[in-house]
């Protein structure tokens, strides 16, 4: 080698990775430098480790605040880790050059804290066009993405269309240079600068063509003329273009320089360097030591610390927000780990998700497929078939020109949701090693893949994937989400969402600051945030929480709390909206075995005062005020009968339901709702609650009030279809009241109604327009036991009733004489 070798990439890109590799072995370097932090040295030789599996991420984050961090992603095809494994593999020094993350992670928050300070300013370059950050990873992502923002990092917003006319003049040899727009006021996509000069409309697709179907070389020609090639391109542009638009990218660059000339006063020129393409021309340029160390001078910096964290396809896919992401990172796998023929296997793997799903596919499908491909790609000039080919051939041949299963297909192979590990060894926070050990001992291992998990809390093991689930909620992990489950609705039962993404290792370190430990870090949270509190509801649902995490320890200081917040606060709103967690809590007590006794002690202080303070509060309410306050009075109503004194408090409410309904400043919203509440607990004959429809639906009530009393007493999802279905007295009331209320009021109580039986099923609505077809008949008709529901007769046929006795018999084994005695 006569001087350093310069090896410009685009990373995550197998044709890259494979070039490389090639390179690599035609020329031996002495030492392998690699774009990437330098923190990270330390952690090179776990790369070599059986345990690592790719994809997998360096992770910085600053000491001082967890929550800002920095992602360096490294898949099995990305040249970066290809390098890198090449050099452990043959004891070559290897070392990252980039800027530190301790700088850059600082330059993140200073720019940052800037945009925040002039909002109408524009964004920052290293931020200008990307996606936002996915729900939950506020710190992390955008940080990881200035990171090295030209990791195949392209402004999305920017179309390569907007920027024809620019250059455009500049191929066309205009000397007016001021035709280009200045860089700082554009990025520049470089991929999409040489794909427009080639002909090609599709940056991916040139990239395609010209690196990722390409082979380690032909014949003699040398590994490493590609990249000389493409250097020259790069110089090209950055004469055109200056920085880019990356502003950012000087002072890296001449890092980079700085630790060059190291490495070659180490090493001698038997370098070669692994980075973005974009960089190249910076590296070869001359420049001085002084000069380089000026770009780097008064960069603020932070105390940082890195270590290996698993990655996933899916947060490499360009739509994730990830800025050097890429749009098929299963596909690219797929090339760079085939030894030959990737169509035929892809076509294979296709086939097989397929089939697992149910679909007919055949290998006559598979072969037809491939035939189709190999045709498209000639038809479209391409040197072989790519992901553009093979996808419309699968779907014309194995979809049968439906998106459905593509979609599949897109989200389980073109994504995929391949998960990395990394060994148990590498360095992590100490809340993180216990997290990991709790996974391994309860065999709940983290995966990409969105699963469901059913727990049974009477058996140890579940009880203990609970509590830790929940735990890791109370710290902000959202490894799990609570999920109404398919089985039974008991408290023995919890349905869980499991799905890990890699920015919970994030939230780990950030969660760190409050212990070591998961339950020493639930704890001590728990305890703040109840002294913190300001809402009695606040307090409440921690309770609540702290229970179902079962934190021993911490539930002492929130029941002070609680106890404090609820002596205090008078409004029954506030009281109302409290309860119903505190009595879950109750019965989640009694489940896990834990002591509740002060706990129900408090609950029914608070059930006392709301019970003395609900009438008055419900009077005069708007209509807004009067939907609020009836939601608190079903969820208090509940709360009640789950109390440990549920009948003495009982006996309470049912005299203040009985008040509610019978009280005219009420709105009547929740004069229904308390009647239905009365009637459902058998407080209320029939025709006492007929009488009170009676008086709610008279004449001299304004219609608008009339239909909030019905869709108190019979709306929502609570059964009041069902009740006017079986008894026609109170749907003749219904009937009558509507047929007589005033053209000009009807359009007023119009969308009161429909809102009322819009939330039946269909059933239901359907049998009650049988009823009013026909006519109610409860009103004069007989009793409720002799009326007629369209599709059962008026009493019981014993006849035909006695016919299915032999087949009941014969399932249940039972003689037919017996079985007659038992049903006599």
């Amino acid at each position: 080698m006569t001087g350093p070798l310069l090896l410009g990439v685009r990373h995550h890109g197998p044709g890259s990775a494979r070039a490389v590799r090639a390179a690599l072995e035609a020329a031996e370097p002495h030492a392998v430098l690699i774009e990437g932090p330098p923190e990270a040295d330390a952690l090179l030789a776990l790369a070599a480790h059986e345990q690592m599996r790719p994809p997998v991420a360096l992770l910085a984050h600053a000491v001082d605040d967890p929550g800002r961090a920095a992602f360096w992603p490294l898949a099995e095809f990305s040249p970066e880790w290809v390098a890198i494994r090449w050099a452990l593999g043959r004891g070559v020094p290897v070392r990252f050059i980039d800027l530190p993350a301790a700088h850059s992670l600082a330059l993140a928050a200073q720019e940052e804290s800037a945009d925040r300070s002039h909002p109408q300013e524009p964004a920052c370059p290293d931020h200008a066009g990307e996606p936002g950050p996915p729900e939950g990873a506020e710190h992390a992502v955008p940080t990881a993405l200035s990171a090295d923002p030209e990791w195949d990092a392209v402004p999305q917003d920017v179309p390569p269309a907007g920027r024809q006319p620019q250059r455009a003049q500049a191929q066309r040899g205009d000397p007016e240079r001021d035709a280009v727009p200045d860089a700082a006021d554009m990025r520049i996509d470089p991929i999409a600068v040489l794909a427009e000069t080639a002909g090609y409309d599709d940056p991916e697709r040139w990239w395609e063509d010209v690196i990722e179907h390409r082979g380690t070389g032909d014949g003699d020609m040398d590994p490493r003329a590609p990249f000389a090639a493409l250097g020259e391109a790069m110089t090209a542009l950055r004469e055109m273009y200056g920085h880019g638009g990356h502003e950012r990218d000087l002072a890296r660059e001449a890092h980079m320089r700085i630790q060059l000339r190291a490495a070659r006063k180490e090493f001698g020129d038997g370098v070669a360097v692994v980075c973005g393409a974009w960089h190249v021309p910076a590296l070869g340029e001359k420049t001085t030591v002084a000069a380089d160390r000026a770009l780097l001078k008064g960069l603020p910096r932070v105390r940082t610390e890195m270590t290996w964290v698993p990655w996933t396809h899916r947060r490499l896919a360009r739509h994730s927000g990830y800025g050097a992401g890429i749009d098929s990172p299963g596909w690219y796998g797929h090339l760079f780990g085939v030894p030959d023929r990737p169509v035929e296997r892809w076509m294979t793997k296709v086939a097989r998700l397929l089939r697992d799903e149910d679909r007919m596919v055949s290998s006559a499908h598979v072969i037809e497929a491939v035939r189709l491909a190999a045709t498209l790609a000639a038809m479209r000039g391409r040197p072989l078939a790519g992901l553009t080919e093979t996808t419309d051939a699968v779907r014309a041949v194995m979809c049968e020109g439906s998106d459905v299963p593509l979609d599949l297909i897109r989200d389980r192979l073109i994504v995929g949701d391949v998960l990395g590990e990394v060994p148990d060894d590498a360095p992590a926070v100490p809340l993180q090693r216990d997290l990991s050990r709790l996974q391994r001992s309860l065999r709940l291992k983290p995966q990409a893949l969105e699963r469901e998990l059913d727990l049974d809390l009477r058996k140890d093991t579940d009880a203990a994937k609970s509590r830790l689930l929940h735990r890791l909620r109370l710290l902000g992990i959202g490894w799990g989400e609570p999920v109404t489950g398919r089985g039974s609705t008991g408290t023995f039962r919890e349905s869980w969402r499991l799905r890990w993404e890699p920015e919970l290792f994030v939230k780990v370190a950030e969660a760190g600051v409050w212990g070591t430990t998961v339950l020493s870090a639930a704890t001590a949270k728990a305890e703040h945030e109840a002294v913190s509190a300001s809402a009695l509801a606040d307090v409440t649902a921690l309770a609540e929480r702290c229970l179902l995490a079962e934190l021993p320890d911490a539930l002492p200081v929130v029941m002070r709390a609680l106890a404090d917040r609820a002596a205090l606060d008078t409004d029954v709103g506030h009281l109302a909206q409290a309860l119903p967690a505190l009595a879950r809590s109750l019965r989640y007590g009694d489940v896990r075995s834990t002591d509740t006794a002060a706990l129900g002690e408090v609950a029914a202080g608070i059930a006392e005062r709301i019970c003395v303070g609900l009438p008055p509060a419900c009077t005069g309410l708007d209509a807004d005020g009067a939907a609020e306050m009836r939601g608190h009075l079903d969820g208090v109503h509940t709360a009640i009968g789950l109390l440990p004194e549920a009948q003495q408090l009982s006996e309470r409410w049912g005299s203040v339901l009985h008040r509610l309904g019978e009280r005219d400043t009420v709105p009547g919203v929740i004069r229904g709702r308390a009647a239905r509440l009365l009637l459902d607990d058998g407080r209320l004959e029939e025709g006492e609650a007929a009488r009170l429809m009676g008086l709610a639906l008279s004449p001299g009530t304004p219609p608008t009030d009339a239909a909030t009393w019905i869709e108190g007493f019979v709306g929502g999802a609570s059964g009041g279809g069902m009740l006017l279905v079986h008894d026609e007295r109170l749907l003749g009331l219904v009937d009558a009241w509507l047929t007589g209320v005033a053209a000009d009021a009807f359009t007023d109580v119009l969308p009161l109604l429909r809102r009322t039986f819009s939330a039946y099923e269909a059933g239901v609505r359907r049998t009650l327009g049988e009823l009013v077809r026909r006519g109610p008949t409860a009103a004069s008709g007989p009793p409720r036991a002799e009326a007629t529901v369209p599709g059962f007769g008026a009493g019981l046929d014993e006849q035909r009733a006695d016919g299915v006795l032999p087949v009941l018999g014969l399932l249940l084994g039972i003689d037919d004489n017996d079985l007659v005695g038992v049903a006599r």
